[in-house]
């Protein structure tokens, strides 16, 4: 006589399907849309002459996942973007975040300077 396996499904088990069926549509889905984002900058803080929107990718807007995704920018003396780092939030808003901020232009300056940016990602915008 031959051996059997069974498969034990324990009590509960199934609530992970919807979460696992959320990541797998984060991943599926690659287009993003414009949404309305907050900017936070302190007073007396280098001017921004050119600012692009981050996108907000569509799977996080249509599960209403949104939040605030802190980034250090580090701005070169001409203006430009030197260099990011994500302090905070959401890994994937984090990552649209500094791909937007990257291509920020800031004012002039004597010298470099490290800025923190937050940016409000809202869901119901």
């Amino acid at each position: 006589m031959g051996t059997s396996t069974k498969l034990k499904v324990l009590p509960g088990s199934w609530g992970l399907l919807p979460v696992l069926g959320a990541a797998l549509l984060l991943i599926i889905c690659s287009g993003a849309a414009r949404a309305a984002q907050t900017y936070e900058n302190s007073p007396g803080e280098r001017k921004v002459l050119s600012r692009v929107d981050p996108d907000y990718p569509v799977a996080l807007k249509k599960l209403y996942i949104g939040g605030v995704v802190r980034v250090e920018v580090v701005v070169a003396a001409s203006g430009s973007v030197r260099s990011l780092k994500l302090l905070g939030g959401s890994p994937i808003l984090g990552q649209s975040s500094m791909k937007a901020i990257k291509q920020w232009k800031y004012a002039p300056a004597v010298a470099d300077e490290t800025l923190t940016v937050k940016i409000e990602f809202d869901p119901h915008r």
